[in-house]
């Protein structure tokens, strides 16, 4: 088989199993597996498929017409530039959370702050605390995450692009993956992980910067396949209105920025009015709500 048959029938098959343009989805495995750019396959039609390859693609093919995320075939996406592993264990990087970073590594890097601190709240894969620390290379990157599987694939996309410990990766649930002795401010009854009532010390930073679960808990069974199947539902899960990760942000975050930080978040479609109530109901100053490239309300930006 040449290989713009195997695009042609390998499109037909996806086109049947409901997969959206199955003809890009195609070029991309197959680019994937051929190990050229996509748009080389144009310059190679002609050429033979071994018996090997064509038996990877159909597995590639089969795969993705069951719903898997061509990600997760390939095992990586690109973000800001980096290459990130992705798995089961975190939610597959958007193209709208670039739009996050880049907003985070501009306030850090236009600031005089020596050095600029961010906190990666709910890490995931890494992606946005490795695209901050790419572009800030002096700021100190702390990134959390409850999932301990997510933090292992975050610390090796970390060294993947980094090339070493450029980040501070630490386990918990929400900021308590932070208390520990020996920190900058006091915090008086502070509720430790262990639930007892104590004088805790903690740290504070320039910038928050977090893409938290916001799908209503009613609403993952009705998300594509790709969605619902394959992300980890706690990335997802943001509670019956999909806003509890903004209430407890809102809530619990102050004590951990400095007085000229700044908290970064990414929000679902129509949670704009919602969010923005929420943290001016905490005394929060909603700076601004920004927009996705599809001119979306996408990212609320606010200080104390």
């Amino acid at each position: 088989m040449i290989v713009v048959e195997a695009i042609q029938k390998s499109t037909g098959f996806l086109a049947k199993k409901g997969v959206e343009s199955p003809r890009l989805q195609t070029e991309l495995l197959l680019a994937h597996l051929l190990k050229m750019p996509r748009m080389k396959l144009y310059l190679n039609f002609d050429r033979v498929l071994t018996a090997l390859e064509t038996d990877h693609l159909r597995e590639f093919i089969r795969r993705r017409g069951q719903r898997e995320p061509l990600q997760h075939i390939t095992g990586s996406t690109s973000f800001c530039g980096h290459e990130i592993a992705v798995s089961r264990h975190a939610l597959i990087p958007r193209p709208e959370t670039e739009l996050l970073a880049e907003l985070g590594w501009k306030f850090l890097a236009a600031g005089n702050r020596r050095p600029a601190t961010a906190l990666d709240f709910g890490t995931g894969t890494g992606c946005i605390a490795i695209a901050l620390a790419a572009k800030c290379p002096d700021a100190r990157i702390t990134a959390i995450d409850v999932s301990v599987e997510a933090l292992a694939l975050a610390r090796s996309n970390a060294v993947r692009n980094l090339g070493g410990e450029r980040i501070e990766f630490l386990h918990g649930d929400g900021f308590a993956a932070l208390l520990s002795e020996g920190r900058i401010i006091q915090v008086p009854n502070q509720i430790s992980p262990a639930g007892e009532r104590r004088g805790a010390s903690l740290r504070e930073f320039d910038l928050i910067i977090s893409n938290p679960p916001y799908i209503a808990s009613a609403e993952i069974d009705t998300l594509e396949p790709e969605v619902r199947d394959f992300d980890p539902r706690s990335a997802l899960d943001g509670g019956a209105d999909g806003l509890n990760f903004y209430r407890r942000l809102a809530a619990e975050a102050k004590p951990y920025l400095k007085t000229d930080g700044k908290i970064m978040l990414e929000f679902g479609d129509g949670q704009a009015d919602d969010i923005k109530k929420i943290f001016e109901g905490e005394k929060w100053i909603v700076e601004a709500v920004q927009d996705d490239y599809s001119q979306r309300a996408r990212i609320l930006i606010a200080h104390k």
